[in-house]
């Protein structure tokens, strides 16, 4: 039997119910903050990633699925593995910026090859949002305001904290690098083995070593807040000021790096302890530089750059947050269920369907024109409130008889009973 394949799950219809609600409750917050929708594709150009993500990377190195399409000569593709990047290059390819700042957000799977685990999928879907054309650090935090909102607005608030970290300017962050190197190369045997193939491509990440010895090491390491300049200071400062204004409690966390290459100045990610081990349900930061490294990407020359900021969350952690500590009420598939005699079954269909127009607030399922004993075992399983019985009898007299699915009870109406929201309400 062919089965899928390891780390690309099916959502079935009972989780995936609960997949539309937190989406409903995300799509809410981000149109009360003026965010707009785009959709964009799932496969990209892989010189777009390996430029805008950095060739040392993890992600670059080792997790992207990549493919050569049919084209003559064929172009190297990759099914994304974020959404920052193919949001960049759609504002650019679009113009978007043109005399505006615009706010957008993208909803779907991103695709990344690595040890499927719990909350981790090879095929894993995330919430993107970015927002464009302002350098000001009120932009930084109004995004976090967000996300806090939405943490509210999902039963969270008390289960996630919120960290903090500014990486600088780039000049500052190299400044950095060069001192964190120095300091670890004689070191360099005391390291993970992760660490010490990081020290040559990509030192900052050791910082975000999970291993005891190198955390141990790093205790007396340079601090990147030793580097900053007078700039990023101020721009620090001012978004936790805004944040100390809308009393939003943040940790500063030196070792704060975020994987990817592209973000400058503010970084942030909202972790819980409610999924086992430390985990990080949503992170973000700042990318000032990301538009004009991709505006000149085939060319010598560089090109203006404009500024942005956003976040990424991923939704399967979310979800079993969600269902750790604040589950969902019961989402329940159908409201009213019709059963019709197979005789008059013709009668039912249309019922149905005119309770469908006059009820757009119902769900309404009917089952097959088997026999009513039939029907109405499937009516049990179906948690619909109440069951709706047509036959013959009730065809002649133009009624309806109605059963409440909990009580037991059974009733005679008019067929328009059902269409008065004060008769029934959901």
């Amino acid at each position: 039997m062919i089965k899928a394949i390891k780390g690309f799950n099916d959502i079935l219809p009972e989780q995936a119910a609960k997949w539309l609600r937190l989406e409903a409750v995300l799509a809410n917050v981000l149109a009360r903050y003026g965010y707009e929708h785009i959709r964009l594709p799932i496969v990209e150009q892989t010189d777009l990633f390996a430029r805008a993500i950095g060739g040392a990377t993890d992600i670059v190195e080792k997790e992207m699925y990549s493919f050569a399409d049919k084209s003559e000569p064929p172009t190297p593709l990759t099914l994304r593995p974020e959404g920052t990047a193919g949001a960049v290059r759609a504002v650019i390819e679009h113009n978007l910026l043109r005399g505006d700042a615009p706010k957008l957000w993208y909803i779907g799977p991103m695709f990344r090859y690595e040890r499927p685990q719990k909350g981790r999928y090879r095929q894993f879907h995330q919430l993107g949002v970015e927002s464009f054309g302002s350098t000001l650090p009120d932009a930084d935090a109004e995004l976090i305001a967000m996300t806090y909102l939405m943490w509210q607005e999902l039963g969270l608030k008390d289960e996630m904290r919120l960290q903090l970290n500014s990486l600088g300017e780039i000049d500052e962050r190299h400044a950095y690098r060069d001192a964190l190197v120095t300091y670890l190369t004689d070191k360099q045997e005391q390291l993970d083995e992760d660490s010490k193939r990081r020290l040559t491509t990509n030192p900052l990440r050791i910082l975000d070593s999970k291993e005891a010895s190198t955390q141990a090491l790093l205790k007396d390491a340079p601090k990147l807040a030793e580097f900053l300049g007078d700039d990023s200071i101020a721009h620090f400062e001012q978004v936790k000021a805004y944040l100390d204004e809308l009393g939003i409690h943040y940790e500063i966390n030196p070792h704060l790096v975020r994987g990817l290459d592209y973000y400058n100045k503010t970084v942030f990610e909202w972790v819980t302890d409610k999924l086992g081990s430390q985990a990080t349900v949503c992170a973000g930061g700042r990318y000032d530089g990301l538009i004009g490294q991709l505006k000149s990407m085939g060319s010598d020359k560089p090109a203006k750059s404009e500024p942005g900021v956003g976040f990424a969350m991923g939704l399967e952690r979310l979800l079993l947050l969600i269902e750790a500590v604040a589950p969902f009420d019961e989402i329940v598939a159908c409201d009213v269920f019709v059963a019709a005699h197979p005789d008059v079954y013709s009668a039912g269909v249309r019922f149905a369907q005119n309770l469908r127009y006059d009820r757009a607030d119902l769900r309404i399922k009917m089952a097959s024109a088997t026999s009513l004993k039939a029907q109405m075992k499937k009516a049990d399983k179906s948690g619909a409130a109440l069951t709706v019985i047509i036959a013959q009898q009730e065809l002649d007299e133009q009624t309806i008889s109605i059963k409440n699915m909990q009580t037991g009870e059974q009733q005679t109406v008019d067929q328009k009973w059902l269409s008065n929201k004060e008769n029934f309400a959901i």
